[in-house]
């Protein structure tokens, strides 16, 4: 989407892995438990499920806390995969996630690996060029620095001249990449960004002093705040002038376009759940309600 250069960090992504290494994740908070989500199938529901889905579908997903998060077993559990599992209860289909690498995840519906995405993936309009979204969630991007904030970061521009974590492929990427632009304009230094393979990896990043901050949507910059190492690791820095954060856009249920059939399915079965109060209880036991939409959309659109 970009064409301009920018600045990049020198280190490789094996050369961080390997300096992270010694990160300990005995700090951090204990490991989830997976969900049971019982919702009763609708018949009217389950009869708009396409006949090639009725065994069920492959959602490519991964880790992004409170989304997606792994149990001590390496089993799915968080919001997405509650809601994965109260859509399909609906439809009355399974929903069988496993975990792909965020750079490769479109990749995976379109050689037939997997046949929708449930990873908090932003609804953007470069991305509709190849899918469609059943939006559920709305939010904006957060800045997730260091416990006080050592680096005394207020506001985006903060960042010029510091090293950045982003996971590759997403939208943070994209937006710090045109943040970074303005910063001459300051009279500072592009920002150095560190682009890594997963969410995990930036925040590994900023632990051990590899990047000053990680850029994220603010969901789960506030779950790591609050729960990474007992709430003892990271802050949040909230800027006055972006309360919501940064670029607030759509999340969505990511779909092939060939397969528009199970898109008007998914959606009439979150229709559902909004209406019957599950969504807004599965919102709510994560802490995620101010992140809530009013209506099941498709590409933002009703």
């Amino acid at each position: 989407m970009f064409r301009a250069r920018f600045v990049t960090a020198t280190m490789a992504v094996a050369a961080l892995s390997a300096s992270l290494s010694a990160c300990s994740n005995t700090e951090d908070s204990t490991q989830p438990k997976q969900s049971q989500v019982a919702v009763a199938k609708d018949s009217a529901l389950a009869a708009m499920v396409p006949a090639r889905f009725k065994g069920g579908v492959n959602v490519a997903s991964g880790v992004y806390a409170p989304m997606e998060m792994l149990t001590e077993s390496g089993k799915f559990t968080g919001f997405d995969y509650d809601l994965g599992q109260a859509i399909g209860g609906k439809l009355g289909i399974g929903f069988r996630f496993e975990n792909q690498d965020f750079d490769t995840i479109i990749p995976s519906l379109q050689s037939g690996k997997h046949n929708i995405i449930i990873n908090g993936m932003n609804d953007t309009a470069e991305r509709q060029k190849t899918l469609d979204f059943v939006d559920y969630f709305h939010a904006g991007m957060a800045i997730l620095v260091k416990k006080g904030n050592p680096d005394h970061v207020g506001t985006v521009l903060d960042l010029c001249g510091k090293s950045v974590a982003v996971a590759k492929a997403t939208v943070q990427s994209d937006l710090m990449k045109t943040e970074s632009r303005k910063c001459p304009g300051v009279g500072k230094p592009a920002m150095k960004l560190v682009e890594v393979p997963a969410e995990t990896d930036a925040q590994l990043a900023v632990r051990a002093s590899k990047a000053t901050a990680d850029v994220l949507d603010a969901a789960p910059a506030e779950y790591a705040a609050v729960t990474a190492g007992s709430g003892k690791l990271f802050e949040v820095v909230h800027d006055s002038q972006h309360p919501g954060g940064y670029a607030p856009v759509n999340t969505g249920i990511g779909v092939l376009k060939k397969d528009h059939d199970l898109t008007l399915a998914l959606q009439a079965a979150l229709k559902s759940l909004i209406q019957d109060g599950t969504y807004k209880q599965m919102l709510a036991k994560y802490k995620l309600t101010p992140y809530a939409i009013d209506a099941a959309l498709i590409n933002g659109k009703a």
